[in-house]
């Protein structure tokens, strides 16, 4: 046992082995990803570098790191070598978007297998498959309504994970949005008898929320910063031979935006909440808030450095 030992050792402090041992934790350990839009902000921001425990939800089958290629073939049908954990309610997830299977995204699951929940404009109610009974014993009453012949629990997230918010960076909010665009949604649109939601005409129906039923082994995924979210309400559920695994902390947060995309958009996620905080009451369009803004660029956000997820997704968001 110490010649190998040894042997193993002196293998390590070559390059071959130090890659050989990268390799290893990337494919079953942990592997680095970068936030890169505000779909989950404020929970997670744009420009925070975290670890991904690859381990959470049984182990993927390993691939390329940047390229994605598979190295062993689907023996379980499955996406996983090791079959383990499904994602829970409530858990942020990494997996690939089920519209490419290519692109890793990071959302919360808010409904797993045999839920159901019902979205309109700035809330979410969610009917477990454990039943009425199970909602009576974990959730009081106030957290509780009762529509379609059933319990519903309102807003099950949104105390307990304060980074939760609805900001839009555009006219209108996000169920506007999916009204807008009805035919290229995943939800069902509904009128839903007794519930107080603004209620819409479209194509001579009237709509009033969006019904999901989640399909067995599948995981509703959607962004905290939910009018800005690109999630599971479009494209839909996720199954899961898509899931990679669990964010496990920051280990280094930069705002490396520049000021033409936070406040055009240019290149992706324009974000004037943030813009705002820095530039204080200056116009936004201003070459001073420019000017104030590209010295706060690349400014490190050490409140985050070294922070496990878990933790600071309970607490409230200091920073944008």
């Amino acid at each position: 046992m110490k010649k190998f030992l040894k042997k193993l050792y002196n293998f390590s402090g070559t390059w071959t082995g130090a890659i050989f041992f990268v390799l290893i934790m990337i494919f079953f350990v942990a592997q680095s990803f970068v936030i890169p839009s505000g779909s989950m902000k404020r929970s997670m921001l744009i420009g925070d570098f975290l670890f991904a425990k690859k381990f959470t939800y049984g182990i993927p089958i390993p691939e390329l790191p940047w390229i994605g290629l598979k190295l062993l073939p689907d023996f379980n049908k499955n996406g996983h070598l090791i079959e383990g954990e499904r994602p829970k309610r409530e858990d942020v997830v990494i997996f690939y978007v089920p519209t490419d299977r290519k692109t890793h995204y990071v959302k919360r699951c808010v409904a797993v297998g045999g839920d159901e929940i019902l979205y309109f404009d700035k809330h979410l109610l969610l009917h477990p498959h454990e039943g009425d009974d199970y909602i009576r014993k974990n959730y009081p009453d106030s957290k509780t309504i009762s529509l379609m012949g059933k319990l519903w629990i309102i807003n099950p997230y949104n105390t307990k994970f304060l980074g939760i918010q609805y900001q839009p960076e555009y006219n209108g909010n996000s169920f506007l949005h999916m009204l807008q665009n009805i035919n290229q949604v995943d939800m069902q649109p509904l009128l839903v008898e007794g519930l107080d939601a603004p209620v819409y005409s479209f194509s001579d129906t009237q709509v009033n929320a969006f019904y999901k039923k989640i399909e067995p082994d599948h995981f509703y995924m959607v962004g905290d910063n939910r009018d800005n979210s690109n999630d599971s309400r479009m494209w839909g559920s996720v199954p899961y031979s898509l899931i990679i695994g669990q964010p496990w902390f920051t280990y280094f947060s930069l705002e490396y935006r520049s000021y033409d995309r936070v406040y055009r958009g240019n290149g992706g996620g324009r974000d004037h909440q943030s813009l705002s905080r820095v530039c204080g009451e200056l116009d936004l369009g201003s070459k001073q808030c420019e000017s104030k803004w590209s010295k706060y660029r690349y400014s490190i956000r050490w409140s985050r450095v070294g922070r496990s997820i878990k933790t600071m997704e309970k607490e409230e968001p200091t920073v944008d």
